[in-house]
Formats: structure tokens, C-alpha cells, sequence
């Protein structure tokens, strides 16, 4: 009896990109497969006939269909996105293992997010992929993924360079790094989901729906625009002991606030503050007036219900 033979996975040969060396970190994450060799075969070939020998096909060998795990996008009728966007052979597998692979990288906790999580990264990350693989990118930086995975080719003068290991063993190294790229990723965006919820929790059991209240420093911002809370305030902890008293601003990426801290109060310090806010631990507010803080965290709501209080009075203090 034969023992069976590793799953053969198969792109092309020659100089790889970003797209091909994303779909395989993809595939080995999505599959749980391990090194090259020890639970599947990696073949670079441009031979067709090697090539429908394949189990999994991507970026090569002239065909799409999912459902035989064919996934290349130069053919004529190749699939396009929604927008009528060309898919890369990263996109093109993503449809079908991206979500699988975003489970696979997350904490057992966080895995009811890799569904939107995928979605997102679909969106952020390959989507760009497929914009600058098929030429239609807008714009494109110095140190994007596709321009550090295409630095991962050999050099034309490498020794070496024409042995086609040489180039399978450069291939691995960008495959690891778009691996690398994706499961940081995967951990941002599963941060931002998991803090969101925090905050919602947090805020409908605040006593002031203007005063965000967090026992630690998170992400808090992108909640409050979501879901349109009326936050003014939000305060937590930092690491010197501290808490803070951060504002928020009127949209996003905005650097004005909903509303300043009070103008009486603008870089200020320690004993001068106490004085001016009536907030014995107050430490600081910057002359901006965008964040402030007291030693503790009955310190820091006072200042920002005094401070509510004070812009609440100005705003309907007489105009002229």
C-alpha cells in the first residue's frame, strides 16, 4: 500500500508578486498548513500539464473556478469585482478562504468577528492588492505590501539567481511576510471589534451619556462615530497612573473638539489648575485644550462634568 500523496499546490514560476505570494499565506493559514513539504507540495511551473495536476491553482494556468480550487485572472472573461475592478489571484481566493483564514489567526474569544473582519480586510488591504496587480491603481507608495513582497525577488545579479530553488526560496520569504502583514492585520481590526463592543457595553452603563468612562485605554473613537453616541468626554487610565480627560471631535480625523476643554484652564498645571477647575489632583490640560488629566479617576470626571457645566453656560450665556 502506497501512502497518498501531499496535496499539490501550484503558481507560476519565474518573478512572483504580491498577489500570489498573499493567496498561498492565505491558503496555508486557511488549510492549517505548515511548511512546504511537510503536509503539501508547492509547485512554480509554468508547464501546463503540471499545472492541471495541481490541487489548488492560483495566479497560472489560465482558469477560474472556485468550486476545483482553480483561482488565475488573466484569461479572457476573467471575474471582476462588483465595480467592474480586476481580481488578482489574492482576491480571487480571498473570496473563498479569507474568511477561513481570519478564523484560523484569531483567539478562540474573537472568532464571531471574522466575518466582518474579512469583509473589512477585503475592502482595506486585497482590494489594493488587486488594484495594483491589474494596473488600475490610482496611486501607489514607496513601502506598500506589493512593493515590499516584489523586493523579495532576487536581485537580476544574485548569485545564483537563475536556479529556479534560488527563486523558490525567495518566494517562501515573501510568502512569510505577506503571512506576517496579515496576521497583525487580522489582530488590529480584531482590536477595534472587540473594544467597540466594550465601549457600547460601557456607555449604556455610564451615568452621563456625555462622559465615556473605560477602566483601560482602548480604541474609542471609531465606536462613538458608528454608532452615533453623543460622547463629549471620554476618560480612562494611562500607564503613569494617571487618567486622562480626552475630547472628542466633531467627525473623524477632525483635530477640533465637540467641545474644548474650558479656555480658563488651557496649559495649565498641577497647583495652577486645582486652583482654576476647583479639581484638587488636576495635573494638566493642554493649551489646546483637547486633553487633560487628574491623578484619579473621581479627579477626572470632575473636570469633565465641570467642564460640561462651563461650556453648557457659555453656550447660552447672551451673543454681543
Amino acid at each position: 500500500m502506497t501512502d497518498k500523496p501531499l496535496p499539490l499546490l501550484v503558481t507560476h514560476s519565474g518573478g512572483f508578486h504580491c498577489d500570489e505570494a498573499f493567496a498561498y499565506a492565505v491558503l496555508k493559514r486557511a488549510l492549517g498548513l505548515g511548511p512546504v513539504g511537510t503536509d503539501h507540495r508547492l509547485l512554480r511551473t509554468r508547464d501546463m500539464k503540471r499545472i492541471a495536476e495541481g490541487d489548488i491553482v492560483f495566479d497560472v494556468g489560465l482558469e477560474f473556478d472556485a468550486a476545483r480550487d482553480r483561482f488565475d485572472h488573466h484569461q479572457r472573461g476573467a471575474p471582476t469585482r462588483a465595480d467592474g475592478t480586476p481580481f488578482s489571484a489574492a482576491g480571487l481566493v480571498w473570496q473563498k478562504y479569507g474568511e477561513a483564514a481570519v478564523r484560523a489567526i484569531l483567539p478562540e474569544a474573537a472568532r464571531g468577528f471574522a466575518p466582518a473582519i474579512a469583509q473589512e480586510l477585503d475592502r482595506s488591504v486585497v482590494f489594493r492588492i488587486d488594484e495594483i496587480d491589474n494596473g488600475t491603481a490610482t496611486s501607489r507608495g514607496v513601502l506598500d505590501l506589493a512593493s515590499l513582497i516584489g523586493d523579495c525577488n532576487l536581485a537580476w545579479d544574485a548569485p545564483g539567481g537563475d536556479d529556479p530553488a534560488a527563486e523558490d526560496a525567495a518566494f517562501q520569504e515573501a510568502a512569510a511576510l505577506a503571512d506576517a502583514v496579515l496576521a497583525r492585520r487580522v489582530d488590529a481590526v480584531r482590536g477595534r471589534h472587540v473594544a467597540s463592543a466594550e465601549v457600547l457595553a460601557l456607555h449604556g452603563r455610564g451615568a452621563d451619556a456625555r462622559v465615556l468612562v473605560l477602566d483601560r485605554r482602548m480604541p474609542w473613537k471609531g465606536a462613538v462615530f458608528d454608532h452615533a453616541l453623543p460622547v463629549i468626554y471620554c476618560i480612562y487610565p494611562v500607564q503613569n497612573g494617571n487618567w486622562m480627560v480626552d475630547t472628542m471631535p466633531p467627525e473623524p480625523k477632525s483635530f477640533d473638539q465637540r467641545l474644548p476643554l474650558p479656555e480658563g484652564w488651557a496649559g495649565l498645571q498641577d497647583a495652577a489648575l486645582a486652583e482654576a477647575s476647583g479639581v484638587p489632583d488636576a495635573v494638566f490640560v493642554h493649551l489646546r485644550r483637547f486633553v487633560g488629566a487628574a491623578r484619579s479617576r473621581e479627579g477626572a470626571l470632575a473636570m469633565a462634568q465641570k467642564a460640561l457645566a462651563l461650556g453648557f453656560a457659555a453656550a447660552m450665556a447672551p451673543k454681543g
